[in-house]
């Protein structure tokens, strides 16, 4: 029995609100680092986004290089494939030499048909990966003319169904985006217009594709073409999502099991609602008061240093955002509102916001203050 675990989108150094993820991150990478010896799995598998950009912090360098370490210590195999995130080139530094310590990063499309062999007794199973790239530079590197991810993607996809050895299992690693599958706030978008999706029709042949990109654990088309999703809510969008990893199991007939580890985060991230006030008195009384936290304000008038208040009781507090009662979307709104004149523009626009109209004594500050501004300066003097 073959044993493995899916993990993606580990986006080290990332930074959310202004706020370092650096400490979040080690601590969920020390419970993958647990997991694995406790379930003594033969390789971990990274499915894109190991960084957070191309050009990534010193700090999150040396994360991943303490990581790497520590499964070399174990003497546990890391498989990875470079994401939209990472620089290809520079994560693929040394990649051929490195192979021998058993870290095996795989950023070059050119040799997507080169697998990963895993062997344990009587089990053998070859390990693909398709590393991020986008259509131009598939119609670059290979002078085929391909115009949209779906393309680019099945042009290395029969590569990989050509050098595959069919009398064994075999598992393919891709950072991609899944036509249909469930998004989040924090994944960078690859295109417009939809061009960005892949069709998972052709990879269900495999025995298990193992995908990085979006970040929620989800599986789609199958239940064995899944994205194991970040190991951390990388956006408050998330801040409902049961992250994890997933861990694999494989026998010569292919796969056997999979199941979703849960993964627990230094600090979890939350959503609150209600009014100033309310929210600093259940502060008070919060026993997870050190989470991430995001404010949605219910209060209609103005609030004097809303997060400065807000900090004393909830000190990771990073965005707070004012519910907006529209009386009708934006988008909608009626174009003849600029034909209208100033006072009622302004009872419009406090309505749309506040959800309710100006009150009498409001409209009357409002049209003193209107009729002064229009009248003619009388100071002509420089």
């Amino acid at each position: 029995m073959i044993k493995l675990l899916h993990t993606a989108d580990w986006h080290l150094g990332r930074v959310l609100h202004h706020q370092s993820l650096l400490a979040d991150q080690a601590h969920v990478l020390n419970q993958i680092i647990d997991y694995a010896v406790e379930y003594q799995v033969d390789a971990v598998l990274v499915a894109g986004d190991i960084y957070d950009r191309s050009m990534p912090p010193a700090d999150a360098v040396r994360l991943l290089n303490q990581t790497i370490n520590r499964f070399a210590e174990l003497a546990i195999p890391l498989i990875m494939i470079s994401g939209n995130h990472d620089s290809a080139e520079r994560l693929g530094f040394a990649a051929t030499q490195l192979q021998k310590t058993g870290l095996h990063i795989l950023t070059d499309i050119q040799r997507v048909a080169e697998p990963v062999w895993l062997r344990k007794a009587d089990t053998a199973l070859q390990i693909f990966g398709i590393p991020f790239a986008d259509p131009e530079r598939i119609r670059h590197v290979f002078n085929q003319p391909v115009t949209d991810y779906d393309a680019a993607h099945k042009l290395l996809l029969d590569q990989v169904k050509a050098a595959r050895d069919p009398h064994f299992p075999a598992l393919l690693m891709s950072h991609c985006f899944v036509d249909g599958a469930e998004t989040s706030e924090s994944e960078k978008t690859l295109s417009v217009g939809g061009s960005d999706r892949v069709s998972y029709e052709p990879m269900l042949a495999f025995d298990y594709v193992a995908l990085g990109h979006l970040h929620s654990p989800q599986s789609k088309g199958a239940p064995h073409i899944r994205y194991a999703g970040s190991p951390l809510k990388y956006s408050f969008s998330e801040h409902l999502h049961q992250k994890g990893v997933t861990l694999l199991s494989f026998d010569s007939a292919g796969l056997v099991a999979q199941a979703h580890l849960p993964l627990q985060p230094l600090r979890e991230m939350r959503v609150l609602e209600g009014t100033l006030n309310t929210l600093l008195e259940q502060g008070q009384q919060d026993p997870q008061r050190d989470d991430y936290i995001m404010v949605r304000s219910t209060d209609t008038t103005a609030l004097l240093d809303p997060m400065g208040r807000l900090r004393e009781v909830y000190p990771n507090v990073l965005h707070l955002e004012k519910r907006v009662l529209q009386t009708e979307p934006l988008a909608q709104a009626n174009p003849n509102h600029i034909k209208l004149d100033a006072a009622q523009l302004v009872r419009d626009f406090y309505a749309q916001i506040q959800g309710e109209p100006l009150t009498d004594a409001q409209s009357d500050i409002i049209n003193a203050t209107l009729t002064k501004l229009s009248q003619p300066n009388q100071d002509n003097s420089l």
